[in-house]
Formats: structure tokens, sequence, C-alpha cells
């Protein structure tokens, strides 16, 4: 039964975060719980029984490509939050890990657009970046050429430390929601006591 709700609440998440104009980060930031919550329920099978709905669910609601990106990354990063919280595993490999997770996911729907569109999207958006900051470095009197690979490895940091950034929201959300749910996950290291320690629900 629980499967089949918390894949659902994922399903519809996925599907709020396309089609709706707001709260797109409110909706990324819950996506990976509902699941995440299952296999702190019930273990790892029950979780990949609610990834297998989930996906069943969104291909039937949203088609055959659209659909299947809930996977990257949100659908492993479940699978991983899950697993490392049901273990009590340190916060800092639970993070660096699901930071690394969210930020191949982020390559992988960049790559299956670059497809679907038949244009390198990574090349374009770094090309005008690297536009962009030569414009910019201009008006301020730097005229020093910038590197294409330069900004692609800034661009790639950037993806790194924002998806360690949404990791860390989710583990402190966890940490916050999940006891109220009888499904608490492992104390958080001294360093980020402070940060997750205020709880305002």
């Amino acid at each position: 039964m629980d499967t089949a709700y918390l894949a659902a609440a994922t399903a519809l998440l996925w599907v709020a975060l396309y089609y709706l104009p707001v709260g797109s980060p409110l909706f990324r930031l819950a996506m990976p719980l509902p699941l995440a919550l299952l296999q702190l329920r019930h273990g790892w099978r029950c979780a990949l029984e609610g990834l297998v709905v989930l996906g069943l669910l969104v291909v039937a609601l949203m088609g055959p490509i659209r659909g299947p990106l809930v996977l990257f990354p949100y659908g492993f990063l479940a699978l991983w939050l899950g697993w490392s919280w049901r273990r009590r595993l340190n916060w800092w490999i639970s993070l660096a890990v699901a930071g690394l997770i969210g930020s191949l996911g982020f390559l992988v729907r960049v790559a299956v657009l670059s497809v679907l569109l038949g244009e390198n999207l990574w090349v374009l958006i770094t090309t005008a970046a690297a536009g962009l900051l030569e414009r910019l470095l201009g008006l301020v009197g730097l005229g020093a050429g910038i590197d294409l690979i330069q900004v692609q490895i800034a661009a790639l940091v950037l993806v790194l430390i924002q998806n360690l950034l949404m990791a860390l929201c989710l583990h402190a959300v966890a940490y916050w929601i999940f006891p109220r749910l009888q499904s608490p996950i492992g104390e958080p290291p001294e360093a980020l006591k402070a940060l997750v320690a205020l709880d305002p629900l």
C-alpha cells in the first residue's frame, strides 16, 4: 500500500514540476523524499518496486521521453538517500555521494535534451557564458580572454556545489520531518548540527 501511495506522490511532484509555473524549488526538494521514506520503512526491495511503479506512472502520464527522466537524478537519489539513512551512514558520505548523483543526473538530462534537439546544449550554454563573461570583463576594463575549457570546468564545479547544497537541504528536511513519521534518520555531524538544530516545524 505504501509503495503505491509514495510512488504516486513522487509522480505527482514530477508532473507538477513540469507543468506548474510556480513552486519548482519546493517540488525539486520534495521529489526524492517519498521513495527515501519508503526505503526507510520497508527496505530496498519496496523502494525498487516503488521506483518501477513511479517509472510506469510517469511514462503513462508524460510519455516515453520526459517520463523516465525522473530517474536522473531523483529516482537514484531517493534510493541512495533511503539506503544511507536506513544504515545510519555518516552524513558526510551520504552528502558527497548524493551531490555526485545529482550532478550526474543533471548531465544525463542535458545529454538527452541535446539528442532530442540535435544540438550540443552543454557547448551552447558554456559558449554563451564565455561570451557574456568576456563582455563583462571588457566593461570592467579587464581584457583578458576567457578559455572555453575554464568556463566548462567552472560550470561543472557550480553544478556540483548546487547539488551538494540540495543534498544538505534534503538531509535537513528529512531530519526535521521523518521523526514525526516514525522513521528518523541518523544524527548530523557536529559541524552541521548548528545548521539543522533549529527545527522550523
